[in-house]
C-alpha cells in the first residue's frame, strides 16, 4: 500500500472519535521532535481488559515507512477497531 494512501485512512480512523471498543492508539517516540523512530500501537478489546501492544521500530522517519503505515492499517483493519486514536505529536526518548 501507499505510504501517502496509508496515512490518509489512518488519519480518517482517527477522524471519526471515540466510537467505544475496540479501542487503537497510536504513539510516536524519537529522539527529536521532527524525526519518529518508534511507533507503539496499543490495543483494547474491552473496558477493563488489559491493552495489548506492538512496537515497530525504524531508522528513519515511521511516518513515512511504506511497510509500517501499511501494518498499522491492516492491525486496525483485522481489529476491526471502533476507536482510532493518536497521540499528538513525537514523545522523546
Amino acid at each position: 500500500m501507499n505510504v501517502d494512501k496509508a496515512k490518509k485512512r489512518i488519519a480518517k480512523q482517527v477522524k471519526k472519535g471515540d466510537k467505544g471498543y475496540p479501542k487503537i492508539t497510536l504513539a510516536y517516540f524519537g529522539q527529536s521532535a521532527d524525526i519518529a523512530t518508534e511507533v507503539v500501537i496499543s490495543f483494547i478489546e474491552a473496558e477493563g481488559a488489559e491493552p495489548q501492544s506492538q512496537k515497530f521500530v525504524c531508522e528513519s522517519d515511521v511516518r513515512e515507512d511504506e511497510t509500517i503505515q501499511s501494518v498499522l492499517v491492516k492491525i486496525m483493519e483485522r481489529a476491526d477497531a471502533n476507536t482510532v486514536s493518536e497521540v499528538a505529536g513525537t514523545a522523546l526518548l
